[in-house]
């Protein structure tokens, strides 16, 4: 029985959460196979900054094995997956860097060579909103119209004052420019927001979302700031000018996020996995478990959900 009050719950949640959603559109669960075709950054090459973000760690693709082709990747993703769960449908994660920051010729190449896989169901590209010229704003159109296409942005915060900070090197301005020629073209999108990021308070995280729901992606990921070793905030940690949310304060932010997100819109990930073979803090965020369960106790005490508090544009 669902005693849960959230109603796109399937599995007793008070959010709505990918399982649900594959379970729903695809009947079956389905399983992300990660990709890392070697591709850069605008703000690691030069074009926009070098180093990358302040958080960033060689594009966040320590999941994958970059030495191995494409479909050498895929093929060892699928056996790996496989082997833990039979049978499966995959979605190939495109996740290491900026995946769309090549000649669309390329990319075209890269994302139809894995669509010839009968187990693949579709695509999640990883990307930054300013890099979606229209060359490859065509290809993702073609894409969206013949398989299921995620496009997933980053966007970590609303406020230009902590996008400064991070050395993220893309105005909020121009990420809606980005996100707003997805929304266009009807592709399917899911955003990235970062909790913890310096400066920032519970308000400005829960603005950060509240703003977000006005824009009505169809996914969020939510996950709380790593510091990992060699990177620049790193340094920052260790100089002692970032503090880090505890996990009750990561689990309040999270529920206060929640509740005014709209409640159409899969909640991918609602906490994070930091390389724990180079995480330095916060080391809480290793236990997932205790994570997800927390903010599931929290849910309940509150007895609150996903879009209680959501007013959408046509509220009065």
């Amino acid at each position: 029985m669902n005693r849960s009050p959230f109603i796109y719950s399937t599995d007793n949640k008070r959010y709505y959460t990918l399982n649900t959603y594959f379970r729903t559109v695809y009947g079956e669960k389905l399983y992300k196979a990660v990709i890392d075709c070697g591709f850069t950054c605008p703000n690691i090459d030069g074009t926009k900054g070098r180093g990358g973000c302040i958080f960033c760690d060689g594009g966040s693709g320590y999941f994958t094995d970059g030495s191995l082709d494409t479909a050498s990747q895929l093929e060892k993703e699928y056996a790996r997956i496989t082997e833990k769960n039979g049978k499966a449908g995959i979605i190939v994660y495109f996740q290491a860097n900026t995946n769309t920051y090549a000649p669309a010729a390329r990319l075209r190449e890269i994302f139809e060579s894995v669509l010839e896989y009968p187990f693949v169901k579709g695509l999640s590209i990883g990307t930054r909103a300013d890099c979606l010229p229209d060359d490859v704003m065509e290809l993702l159109c073609d894409l969206g119209s013949r398989t299921a296409l995620t496009v997933e942005l980053g966007m970590q915060t609303v406020h230009d004052e902590t996008i400064s900070l991070i050395n993220r090197c893309c105005t909020h301005e121009e990420f809606l420019v980005g996100y707003n020629k997805l929304k266009s073209c009807g592709i399917r999108i899911c955003l990235h927001i970062i909790n913890g990021l310096p400066g920032e308070s519970r308000e400005m995280m829960t603005e950060t979302a509240r703003q977000t729901a006005m824009l009505a992606p169809d996914g969020v990921k939510l996950q709380m700031l790593h510091v990992i070793r060699g990177t620049r905030l790193a340094e920052m940690y260790e100089n002692g000018s970032v503090p880090l949310l505890s996990r009750d304060e990561y689990i309040d932010t999270v529920v206060s996020q929640l509740e005014v997100l709209p409640p159409e819109t899969v909640i991918e990930r609602i906490t994070g996995d930091g390389d724990k073979r180079k995480l330095i803090a916060p080391l809480w965020s290793a236990d997932k478990i205790a994570v997800l369960g927390g903010i599931d106790k929290r849910l309940a005490e509150l007895d609150t959900w996903q879009g209680r508090l959501y007013r959408s544009s046509t509220d009065k």
